[in-house]
């Protein structure tokens, strides 16, 4: 056991003297790691307002259908109910990321409820 010892403290030395002599040799294996950037600044406006993305959006959207199925239905019966009905889920939308579906929602529900208020004398 001894002689493995005394072996294994040659390696060392050699290894040692070795190192010292290649010192100056630079040898050394380098990495870069290549990111996308990130823009922080919108990361934390969005943030700050609460906005998140994947849900909100799905969310918005649900609200969006709702609110222009039941505009699209008060143009066909009671305007009044089913066209306020309407504007409100549309607003909801329009909060929480669909714009395009609360507009339209918006907008036909008001449609309906106006031409309903303007024809109600005449029936």
């Amino acid at each position: 056991m001894d002689d493995y010892n005394k072996e294994i403290q040659k390696q060392n030395e050699s290894q040692t003297s070795n190192n010292l002599a290649d010192e100056n040799t630079y040898e050394e294996e380098t990495a870069a790691e290549f990111v996308a950037p990130v823009d922080y600044e919108l990361r934390s406006m969005r943030e700050s307002r609460g906005v998140q993305e994947t849900n909100e959006a799905g969310a918005g959207k649900v609200w969006g259908y709702i609110g222009l199925a039941l505009a699209i239905l008060s143009l066909f019966t009671a305007p009044l109910l089913f066209g306020i009905a309407g504007i409100v889920l549309g607003f909801i939308a329009r909060n929480r990321g669909a714009s395009g579906l609360g507009s339209w929602a918006i907008g036909i529900g008001a449609l309906s409820v106006v031409i309903s208020l303007f024809l109600a004398p005449f029936f």
